[in-house]
């Protein structure tokens, strides 16, 4: 009598005949398994998301055991936001792409990430903070000093400057400002040239003109080394720096100079549609007005105060890192493993800093570009890699983390708007954004202790 004959349902006889085949062909030589699916959430689009499709893809053709997807899930703050939910549904990804914004969330997200450190020493590969450019390791770091995230995608604030609209405003394009007074009096000559054109504006206010600006003079932002000492810090940037940084612009503003383009980086569209003169944003912009911009334009460093440094001390970081998510297999993880170790081989980081505003993370590949020549025959590239290694880092210019970054943001984005509107003064509202921030820090620093 057949198994069926003696009571076994159809639908499981189905699943134990499936079952029995499967075993069966994954016994016979020649016949291969399907690769693991290893998931990569990430926030990059156009050029850039074309360079981490374009790395899966390498990947995946290097060895069959795994296959990398990579999925797109919006601006950095979606991503981050759905990457937690989806994690606390069991739905979430092997990694997930997260700003220098979120770095303080996720090193409390105690339980929900895995160091990268621990996925990589179980896998038998070795991975150590040595490896990576100083200021690039300090950002990724547990309180251990192992790695907690790879740096992936590293990018620095940078000035853009369209050298055509300053020929026809009559400045020469070779001699561009360097200080933020030299900025302040060609962009009033941008302005008294073409009244209805777009002078001077910025892309992520509060990252340019809070917290860039604050390193770039060896300011603090916040106690604790801005952070990366612990939870319990506490901002500070509402000196004489800030504050009359913040002036300037609202003056500039007032006399239509300066224009505000949003708390996040849809002005850069008015840069490379050849609008803006002089826009202030990451060195990430490359891919898109490489492909994009139709005028002459270049890079250079974000511009300093000469009467309060003598030289800009370094950039800290912008773009993001990758993150290890728990709730998966040992063979999951070998294979998370495998792929992280394939971002951080040469020819993938060559792809990624020869082709984008991105900053090589190794100090290997960092070697290589300066022997081959690369960033001589690149010097635009080469703006964002000195900005970042200006100068040996301080307890000021490591790194930034704070926790619950992404709200804190928004309420610096609203004091300063306060400020440009009038209704506020520049220290009035410095003064609120940090009163405002440690309200959410001491409210994360409780949660975090729990």
């Amino acid at each position: 009598m057949s198994q069926r004959g003696r009571g076994i349902p159809a639908r499981a006889h189905r699943l134990l005949s499936g079952l029995l085949l499967g075993l069966a062909l994954a016994a016979m030589p020649g016949i291969a398994r399907a690769a693991t699916e290893l998931q990569l959430w990430h926030s990059l689009d156009g050029a850039n998301g074309a360079l981490v499709a374009r790395i899966a893809e390498d990947f995946n053709a290097s060895q069959s055991a795994y296959r990398v997807v990579t999925i797109y899930k919006g601006p950095y703050a979606e991503t981050i936001n759905g990457g937690i939910a989806a994690y606390r549904a069991g739905e979430g990804p092997h990694l997930l792409q997260v700003f220098e914004v979120g770095n303080g969330t996720m090193a409390a997200a105690v339980g929900a990430v895995k160091p990268v450190s621990e996925v990589m020493q179980e896998a038998g590969r070795a991975i150590s903070p040595d490896a990576f450019l100083p200021v690039i390791a300090s950002n990724y770091l547990a309180r251990d000093g192992s790695m907690l995230s790879l740096p992936f995608n590293i990018s620095a604030m940078v000035m853009w400057i369209n050298r055509d609209r300053f020929r026809q405003a009559g400045l020469d394009p070779d001699q561009l400002p360097e200080t933020w007074p030299q900025v302040f009096e060609a962009a009033r000559a941008l302005k008294r040239a073409d009244p209805s054109g777009c002078a001077l504006s910025t892309a992520w206010p509060t990252w340019a003109h809070i917290e860039q600006l604050s390193v770039w003079h060896d300011r603090p932002i916040a106690t604790r080394s801005n952070g990366l000492d612990g939870f319990d810090t506490e901002l500070v940037f509402n000196r004489a720096l800030q504050v009359g940084h913040l002036q300037n612009l609202v003056d500039l503003h007032r006399a239509g100079v300066f224009e505000y383009a949003g708390r996040t980086n849809r002005g850069e569209a008015r840069f490379i549609a050849g609008e803006c003169a002089i826009f202030l944003t990451s060195s990430s912009m490359y891919g898109s007005i490489v492909a994009r911009g139709r005028f002459d334009w270049t890079i250079r460093p974000m511009p300093y105060y000469p009467d309060i440094v003598d030289g800009p001390q370094n950039a800290i970081l912008g773009g993001g890192s990758l993150y290890v998510m728990q709730g998966k297999t040992a063979q999951e993880y070998d294979g998370v493993a495998a792929f992280l170790a394939f971002v951080l081989s040469f020819p993938e980081q060559a792809l990624l800093y020869r082709n984008s505003g991105y900053v090589p993370v190794t100090r290997a590949a960092y070697e290589d570009a300066c022997r081959t020549g690369f960033y001589e025959r690149n010097p635009k590239l080469q703006v964002a890699v000195r900005a970042i290694m200006n100068r040996e880092p301080t307890r000021n210019s490591a790194g930034l983390r704070l926790g619950n970054m992404l709200q804190i943001r928004d309420l610096w984005a609203e004091e300063i708007e306060a400020a440009l509107d009038g209704s506020k003064s520049a220290q009035q509202a410095l003064d609120d954004a940090v009163s405002r921030g440690n309200a959410v820090l001491r409210l994360f620093q409780r949660r975090t202790a729990r």
